[in-house]
């Protein structure tokens, strides 16, 4: 109630004292209304929070593929030209640093996205092949030339006052890899596409990175060079004491098709030069690693030792061994064994970019995926590497 209707229902004049109280009183009333109302309002929007925090914390629909959560256009796009075909996502796109579409069908296919493109590179970069310790480079040519100073700079010795001779000029020899394409085929129904619980990406990625890793890993070893790298070991070999450049040198044991003893293992770890030797890697399959276990030296203690903590390779004289299933069986005259520094011995020279292109109709009703790469491989340093021959001589 006011002042004034006060003054009206008394209908008298009241002392200032009163009407200060009268009006305190109104005052005070008015802001119990006020903090009630908004308390009301508060416990109201405290209650939707609490819906909302329940509902965000129930059950979860699942992911059904990591194409739907993917934020990356290359991906969104990739993924649905995986599935359906349709490629207007990918033909919007271009090319980081470049006015290029990423895909052009004259070009033989579409680019693959950067992850699936990278989970491939890991495991082809983690496999058991000549790629894990080689020297591998991205180029964006045809080829890739290494130019290799193999010998040495004359010298001479001259006093204070005397005239310096000239001296010989060291050669310079260039070696060429070119890149051959490696592809792989996979294919999957349409119906297995369809469904979204199926994670393409990630099935495409592993098919393509496992064909490739291993025949990777076959042609670094022994490809011809047709069409395919150059194996380190279809290049010739002379016995080390005879070598020049060109050839690879390589050590007798001294038995046809056995090891004579472990001193063959150490003759052929000291046949490399000791600028490679630091870095130097024992090559062999399986088989002969498991033959090269036994091996024990004068004092009966085994050239073998398994790697100290869990993903170290074992190595055999203090150096490590690489396990590629690739190499030779001990044989006759078979070169079983390599040793070397290959990250200077062996380039692996190869196009940054992966395509895949989607056939549908050749094999109905299945859709076939044409996943192709540039790759090439050879011998960049022929000093570097050395080999154990299981021969007499």
């Amino acid at each position: 109630m006011s002042n004034t209707e006060t003054r009206s229902r008394a209908g008298e004049d009241l002392s200032p004292v009163t009407e200060i109280k009268a009006a305190m009183a109104g005052f005070v009333s008015d802001l119990k209304g006020f903090q009630a109302d908004i308390q009301q309002r508060l416990q109201q929007q405290d209650d939707k929070m609490t819906k909302m925090e329940r509902k965000s914390m129930g059950p979860k629909r699942p992911v059904l593929s990591q194409n739907a959560q993917a934020d990356a256009p290359h991906q969104k796009a990739f993924g649905s030209y995986l599935r359906s075909g349709n490629d207007d996502g990918l033909r919007g796109l271009e090319l980081e640093g470049k006015a290029l579409s990423t895909a052009v069908a004259a070009e033989g296919g579409y680019l693959v996205d950067p992850e699936t493109s990278a989970t491939i590179k890991s495991v082809l970069g983690s496999t058991a092949s000549v790629r894990a310790i080689a020297n591998v480079v991205e180029v964006e040519a045809t080829s890739y030339d290494v130019l290799i100073d193999h010998t040495d700079i004359g010298h001479g010795w001259a006093s204070e006052t005397g005239d310096a001779t000239e001296t010989s000029t060291p050669s310079i020899d260039r070696i060429s890899i070119p890149l051959h394409e490696l592809n792989a085929l996979p294919k999957a129904s349409q119906r297995l596409l369809d469904d979204s619980a199926f994670d393409i990406e990630a099935w495409l990625a592993g098919r393509i990175a496992d064909k490739f890793a291993r025949a990777e890993a076959a042609a670094f070893v022994n490809g011809d060079g047709v069409d395919k790298p150059t194996g380190f070991l279809t290049h010739s070999i002379v016995a080390n004491g005879g070598w020049s450049w060109g050839n690879l040198g390589y050590v007798a044991t001294g038995a046809d098709g056995d090891f004579n003893g472990a001193d063959a293992i150490v003759d052929l770890a000291y046949a490399l030069g000791a600028q490679y030797r630091a870095n130097g890697t024992f090559v062999m399959n399986s088989k002969t690693a498991g033959a090269v276990r036994k091996l024990k030296d004068a004092d009966g203690r085994f050239l073998w030792s398994d790697g100290l903590a869990a993903g170290e390779p074992a190595r055999l004289l203090g150096y490590p061994v690489l396990i590629a299933e690739d190499m030779p069986d001990i044989a006759s005259d078979a070169t079983a064994i390599a040793f070397g520094d290959f990250s200077a011995g062996y380039t692996v020279a190869e196009r940054p970019d992966l395509r895949v292109l989607r056939d549908p109709f050749s094999a109905k009703p299945h859709v076939l995926f044409y996943a192709t790469k540039r790759v090439g491989g050879d011998v960049s340093d022929f000093a570097a590497i050395k080999l154990l021959k299981f021969g007499l001589t």
